[in-house]
């Protein structure tokens, strides 16, 4: 009975953790994608574009050290709702200006940056709350279900962005946000009840020697597990080399395709539904039994939908690709959140979390310094073909790293035990 009790009750808040990460991120994928495409189609120039992923990621990476001492220190639950709250108070800020007459680019450049810091506090502290929302044994299949919920926002937020940015001014699609937030924040704080508790080994000291110490403890614990350090490094690798096709396509439609609001409308859309389908076939088979193996597939597929963006003439059958693109990513970032989650402390969780994002943010930031400008100067059709090409050789140096398919094919969590 009591184990019946206890499943009812994960499950509980395991839906409405989901439902609140859900209704606030529609908001803030509105808010984003209304302002990318903007830029996109006001200036249609791949250096505005690289500044703008510059403002969405930097300052994420540079809050996230602190972040992730947070997540390991503070109740994670309040982290999500404060960094939440923030982000809603600043979008709110900024469509009053804009609704005043104010309508300023640097507006929207100071709305991405902070936006970005909200978000840098926030996901360490979601990845390291789930593990105590969930039990152990049901991680992979949670976040496949999460990865679905996601993908449906990413379908609905574009959709809605493209309707709503032909009928209504930028300013209103932000007093929308707030909303969503609001009710996103209240789901997450009244009603998720969070009883696994984080063990702290020591009373945790203030000042930035402490801060500092802490910080250390993760990087250590990264150095020392092999698995993670290839982890990471492919990561790093896959966030430049697919930063042309994350960041760039909108671009190259509008170019090559036609710059009509409803053509990115459709490459988002396609990329979501593979994305949704991606979500649902992870949370009902889970991939292959070594998750490295599942990550690998992912990654190939990713690098080859690539090549295809490069050399397609048709945009229909662009759109096709766009969505097994879409499909491939559950496949690789599912089973790579669980690996973390089963094998890391759970009072390290969100500094190596943190860590991750570190190098995430820098690698899409870097990789636009170059492909940007570079896609004022030469065809994006060029760079879609060799970065395809490379991820597709990265893929097969991946499969042979045999510590990550080692710590991959391990069913039994093992927290301490360094590779």
């Amino acid at each position: 009975m009591q184990d019946r009790v206890q499943k009812i009750r994960w499950k509980r808040n395991a839906a409405f953790f989901i439902v609140g990460q859900f209704v606030s991120m529609f908001g803030s994928m509105l808010v984003s994608h209304s302002i990318t495409w903007h830029i996109t189609l006001q200036a249609q120039s791949g250096s505005m574009v690289a500044v703008f992923t510059c403002a969405a990621m930097l300052p994420l990476v540079l809050v996230s050290p602190f972040a992730g001492v947070w997540a390991d220190r503070y109740n994670r639950k309040y982290l999500v709702n404060i960094s939440d709250a923030a982000i809603a108070l600043v979008t709110l800020l900024v469509a009053i200006l804009y609704a005043s007459g104010m309508r300023d680019v640097w507006m929207l450049l100071a709305a991405v940056t902070v936006r970005s810091i909200g978000q840098g506090i926030q996901q360490p502290a979601v990845s390291a709350l789930i593990p105590q929302i969930v039990p152990e044994e049901q991680l992979a299949r949670f976040n496949g279900i999460q990865s679905a919920a996601q993908s449906l926002t990413m379908f609905a937020a574009p959709m809605a962005a493209g309707a709503l940015l032909t009928f209504l001014p930028i300013e209103q699609i932000f007093f929308i946000d707030v909303a969503t937030a609001a009710i996103g924040i209240a789901t997450v704080f009244f009603c998720v009840k969070v009883s696994r508790q984080i063990e702290q080994p020591q009373r945790r000291k203030a000042g930035i020697k402490a801060y500092t110490h802490e910080m250390a403890e993760g990087f250590r614990f990264i150095g020392d597990h092999s698995w993670l350090k290839t982890l990471f490094i492919a990561s790093a690798l896959f966030g430049i080399l697919a930063s042309p096709a994350a960041m760039m396509t909108p671009l190259q439609v509008a170019r090559s395709f036609g710059d009509d609001v409803w053509r990115l409308t459709a490459v988002e859309l396609a990329f979501s539904v593979g994305m949704m389908l991606g979500g649902i076939a992870v949370a009902a088979w889970g991939g292959f039994n070594n998750k490295a193996h599942t990550m690998v597939a992912a990654w190939l597929l990713f690098g080859i939908c690539t090549v295809l963006f490069g050399v397609i003439p048709n945009f229909w059958v662009y759109l096709a690709v766009m969505a097994f693109c879409g499909l491939s990513m559950p496949f690789f970032n599912t089973p790579a959140a669980t690996l973390m989650q089963t094998k890391i402390p759970p009072n390290l969780m969100g500094r190596v979390f943190s860590v991750l994002m570190i190098i995430n943010g820098l690698a899409m930031p870097l990789s636009m310094a170059l492909f940007g400008p570079l896609g004022d100067a030469v065809k994006i059709e060029r760079l879609l073909i060799i970065t395809g090409a490379l991820l597709i050789i990265g893929g097969f140096l991946l499969y042979r790293r045999r510590e990550l398919i080692r710590a991959g094919a391990v069913q039994a969590p093992e927290k301490t035990t360094a590779e």
